[in-house]
């Protein structure tokens, strides 16, 4: 079982390089940001709690988190050969927690795939996907909220998983070729 934290600040392209990594490594992808969605768009308790906090540009609880991901991990036998965790951890409580969850199933983190973007870009693709995706977070209002909650609450695991030795630091501007060939070669390296 390999399973990867894909890593950055909103807009830095962790779904879109998520899916070269399934493409190339055939690991079972979890979106904690496309499961809120799912359940808030079908009306469901947890979708209606998890809008509470998306809607203000605020983390969801912890244990929260927590109960869906293993009841995904769980549920679903495709996990057994690897996981890319896309959105979680968010902080090193939820970090702490996802080891202990792995640990229970003998797994681990292998690797913290990092991709480093300027906010300036950052801000600028996410008005973009908000324009061409309807999506109603990808405001600008709501983008500096969840940025300056990237950098006071998210940025510390950075260090994290550094001082672990499992942080793969990419350079996330660029083409998304150029950039998903930085991180294959990264993760081939330790695989």
């Amino acid at each position: 079982m390999f399973n990867l934290v894909i890593f950055g600040a909103p807009g830095s392209g962790k779904g879109t390089q998520s899916e070269k990594l399934i493409e190339t490594y055939g690991l079972f992808h979890i979106s904690t940001g496309e499961v809120l969605r799912d359940q808030i768009a079908k009306g469901t308790e947890l979708g209606k709690t998890a809008d509470k906090f998306i809607s203000n540009g605020q983390l969801i609880p912890d244990e929260l988190m927590v109960n869906i991901l293993s009841d995904l991990l769980d549920s679903n036998p495709a996990t057994r050969d690897g996981v890319i965790f896309d959105g979680f951890p968010r902080t090193i409580p939820q970090a702490v927690a996802l080891n202990e969850m792995l640990a229970k199933r003998g797994a681990q983190v292998n690797a913290v795939v990092g991709l480093e973007v300027a906010d300036d870009e950052l801000i600028d693709r996410l008005i973009k996907r908000g324009a061409e995706s309807g999506r109603s977070d990808d405001n600008l209002e709501t983008i500096q909220k969840r940025l300056a909650v990237y950098h006071s609450q998210t940025q510390p695991l950075r260090d994290f998983y550094v001082n672990e030795g499992k942080y793969l630091s990419i350079k996330g501007s660029g083409s998304i070729d150029d950039i998903f060939a930085d991180i294959k070669k990264s993760i081939d390296a330790i695989k």
